[in-house]
């Protein structure tokens, strides 16, 4: 579908350091998500094409603003990633929530306040806006557990990926292989499994609601 090949595309650019292919097809992602999405959907009126849509329209808003040199454009990109996950929190909790939150959840207050403690020193001016849009995004992953597995999975990968972005903007000298192929990967595959996770259970709603079709003419009639 578009989506895989899109990030076939980026994730190549990113491996080979070709800029002129990594660059555009960025831009690309969450259009063609959005898109596969829309099309897969049983119901494009309801919550989960709303609020879903929603979460990849506002992130396709972060990749492109955070894109953009100087503290506005990550200030701009950073609050468009928090809309998303905004989106995305209210999606796990209404028409996505399967189950009650595992005590598990409670670990992403954990994962806030060590990342916010650990990257305090290095961060100066964007520290509050960091630490609130660490604030949703943990309670967007926390939320997610209350879903599937698939979307939960997908969760997990989209905050791992905005993890290791932190740590690569504002920890000194923070270095792993490949790292912005890695942060990428996770996001794609996180937003990608938030997507697939969305549209199976729209679909299984829609089936469970379906008429009972009509039974053949003549069908369960006595034979004489």
């Amino acid at each position: 579908m578009p989506y895989g090949i899109v990030a076939v595309a980026h994730l190549t650019g990113l491996f080979t350091g070709a800029e002129w292919l990594a660059s555009p097809t960025k831009g690309l992602l969450m259009p063609a998500l959005l898109l596969a999405l829309l099309v897969s959907i049983p119901a494009r009126r309801g919550e989960v094409a709303l609020w879903g849509g929603a979460g990849m329209l506002f992130s396709w808003a972060g990749d492109l603003l955070l894109s953009a040199p100087g503290e506005a454009g990550f200030i701009a990109g950073l609050g468009s990633f928090m809309l998303a996950h905004v989106a995305y929190l209210v999606l796990f909790l209404r028409p996505l929530r399967t189950k009650r939150m595992p005590a598990l959840a409670l670990a992403f207050g954990v994962w806030w306040a060590a990342l916010v403690i650990v990257l305090a020193p290095h961060l100066g001016a964007p520290l509050i806006p960091v630490a609130v849009y660490g604030l949703v995004l943990g309670a967007s992953s926390a939320a997610a557990l209350g879903t599937t597995r698939v979307v939960a999975i997908g969760a997990l990968l989209f905050l791992l990926s905005d993890t290791m972005l932190a740590f690569k903007l504002f920890w000194p000298g923070f270095a792993v292989w490949q790292q912005d192929l890695v942060i990428m990967l996770a996001y794609i595959v996180g937003q990608g499994l938030i997507a697939v996770g969305a549209v199976r259970h729209a679909r299984r709603s829609r089936a469970a609601v379906a008429p009972p079709l009509p039974s053949p003419a003549g069908a369960g009639r006595p034979v004489s």
